[in-house]
């Protein structure tokens, strides 16, 4: 099978955040930003995992300049003290990778704020650390690149009941939480450019590969690796159709790193049905495409977050 690749323009002098990079893609991520002379922190809920990480890192970049903060993006205190920590550091941050996630328990579950576990993983807790970090973003004119998925190129907010009290649907709500999310790093972009913050921000997906999204995660509830990744792995495995975790990554490597990304947009693999292939700029996804959703969303996830985004 051809091997894929990216280059990764020199980031001496960078300091890059990536969430969920413990381990799979972030990890990746993390690896390829110090490589190319980033000073690399790896906020992480698991001090264990995380202190693995660096090991990896290290072993594969000697001498990285990589660290650990602490951090549970389904805790809005957490998310908070993280940004206090990095503002009281005073380093402006130039890279953000929005890249942790979690992805469709069988059962309902909350965060320790209440929200739906995946709506206030995946999105609100984002939400939040980028208000908390807006200061460092705007003093390193920065790029932000947030995680998405194929999951949102169809599907809904559901307005009516965010959180899922009614009716839970695990899927429903992780398409809820992947258009939400692309909706706030595309109007993010917007106020921006309209408030002179000085930020890009863009949107990347990994396609489908074998990555520990839909593994056994009994924290979760899921005591076994569902059906549908182990047919991903199988398939992997073989170059049909879907990538592997080291493909996975370059899609937001690329839109957060290439010299000529653009903010606004998304960049996912550029094979068939975008499932896999080499990283490229693509069309956003329809349910992406409103304005008026995004205004909204935003609205929505300050007042559930109460982390307003200051204006001018």
């Amino acid at each position: 099978m051809r091997s894929i690749d990216i280059t990764v323009p020199d980031l001496s002098g960078k300091r890059a955040v990536v969430t969920g990079a413990s381990d799979g893609m972030g990890l990746g991520m993390a690896e390829r930003l110090a490589a190319a002379g980033a000073e690399v922190i790896l906020p992480v809920r698991n001090e264990r995992k995380g202190e693995a990480a660096i090991g990896t890192i290290l072993r594969s970049v000697p001498g990285a300049n990589v660290s650990l903060r602490s951090l549970d993006l389904s805790s809005l205190a957490s998310v908070a003290a993280l940004g206090e920590v990095l503002r009281d550091e005073g380093r402006p941050i130039h890279l953000l990778i929005n890249n942790a996630g979690v992805m469709t328990p069988p059962d309902r579950q909350a965060t320790a704020d209440g929200f739906e576990l995946q709506f206030g993983t995946n999105h609100l807790g984002h939400f939040a650390l980028v208000g908390h970090l807006l200061p460092l973003l705007r003093d390193g004119q920065a790029r932000v690149t947030s995680q998405v998925s194929v999951a949102a190129a169809r599907g809904t907010v559901n307005w009516d009941d965010p959180n899922w009290e009614h009716s839970y649907d695990g899927m429903r709500a992780y398409r809820q939480s992947k258009i939400a999310f692309g909706l706030f790093g595309l109007e993010l972009d917007r106020r921006s450019r309209a408030e002179g913050w000085g930020i890009s921000s863009n949107l990347s997906h990994p396609g489908v590969a074998p990555t520990s999204l839909l593994a056994a995660r009994p924290e979760l509830g899921r005591s076994q690796d569902t059906l549908q990744v182990r047919l991903i792995r199988a398939l992997s495995a073989r170059g049909i159709l879907v990538g592997t975790v080291e493909s996975a990554k370059l899609p937001a490597l690329l839109a957060a790193t290439a010299p000529d990304s653009e903010g606004g947009t998304l960049y996912g693999p550029g094979g068939p049905g975008h499932l896999g292939g080499p990283p490229a700029q693509q069309p956003l996804y329809p349910p992406l495409r409103s304005t008026a959703d995004a205004e909204r969303v935003w609205r929505l996830s300050e007042d559930l977050t109460k982390v307003a985004m200051p204006t001018g």
